[in-house]
């Protein structure tokens, strides 16, 4: 049987979450060679309405297109964190932006402040996308990081890519920090975000 994963990266406007899907689905379908759809949907407002991009990934060909049962959700407001998280399988991945998500329904998953990071540390919070992405790549592991890394690279004006490669690092170095606080959590019996 295929494996297929169905992921959704939700939040508003302006958070740079349709190029992250598109990020995503070239990394998948371009260098680690998989079958892939990447669909979007968005709020009329270029900025603050909602925004969301949902990528499929399988080895097989793809039956239908948007993500409906998710195995990612990626949650970077809390509205998006509120209209989607149902949609999360039982044993699906969450990972929340906790710079805007707050209240999370004690679900487990993995809280990371991407927009404070690409703010406080790379002095941007437009690459907050891509922090996320870097992030991913060590709670997710569907997709590599060195496919990951390359499709972001691609994707960027020459100018910006030393930033988006810290941005992805920072990501990478957030989610590892975070599997260990979460470990730690565990063991002492809280697995709470």
């Amino acid at each position: 049987m295929a494996e297929q994963y169905e992921i959704r990266l939700a939040g508003l406007g302006g958070q740079g979450l349709i190029l992250a899907g598109i990020i995503m689905a070239e990394a998948a379908g371009i260098y680690d060679g998989k079958f892939v759809t990447q669909t979007q949907a968005y709020g009329a407002a270029a900025r603050g309405g909602f925004s969301r991009s949902d990528v499929v990934i399988s080895d097989e060909e793809i039956n239908y297109p948007k993500a409906l049962a998710l195995d990612l959700l990626l949650a970077m407001s809390q509205d998006a964190f509120d209209e989607h998280h149902q949609f999360l399988k039982p044993e699906g991945v969450l990972i929340i932006d906790s710079t805007y998500v707050s209240q999370t329904t004690d679900m487990p998953g993995y809280a990371i402040p991407f927009t404070r990071i690409a703010r406080e540390k790379l002095g941007r919070e437009n690459v907050a996308n891509i922090v996320a992405l870097g992030a991913i790549t060590q709670l997710f592991p569907h997709i590599s990081a060195a496919s990951m890394e390359k499709a972001v690279l691609g994707r960027v004006p020459k100018q910006f890519v030393e930033l988006n490669k810290k941005a992805f690092q920072a990501g990478i170095d957030a989610a590892k920090a975070e599997l260990k606080s979460t470990a730690a959590r565990r063991e002492k019996g809280n697995d709470e975000v």
